[in-house]
């Protein structure tokens, strides 16, 4: 049932305090595409937290940076050359009211 135990570290504090959602529909949802996706979203630092969602769009990511222009900076140079992406729309994060609450056990 316990999957492990980390850190619940302040973004802020470690001067990462902007957060951004990304929706992200693929151009093909073939295996090898998403494998690849999938893979490289995964060991993305900046990209903490990732779900593979039924319709579209295809996955919803979640992004932290420093500040807006490095937000723009990671868009252009990361989120843009992820394998089979045809679209990318980001919601940035006002307020964060309730994170890494675990499930109601």
């Amino acid at each position: 049932m316990i999957r492990g135990y980390k850190a619940d570290i302040d973004p802020a504090a470690v001067g990462l305090g902007f957060e951004a959602i990304v929706f992200v529909t693929l151009r093909q949802v073939d295996r090898p595409t998403m494998e690849i996706f999938e893979n490289r979203v995964a060991g993305n630092p900046n990209i903490v937290e990732a779900q593979r969602l039924f319709g579209s769009p295809d996955y919803l990511l979640k992004v932290i940076a420093a500040d807006l222009p490095s937000y723009q900076r990671f868009y252009d140079s990361e989120l843009t050359s992820l394998p089979g992406v045809e679209r990318l729309t980001s919601t940035l994060v006002m307020k964060n009211l309730k994170s890494n609450a675990g499930p109601p056990v």
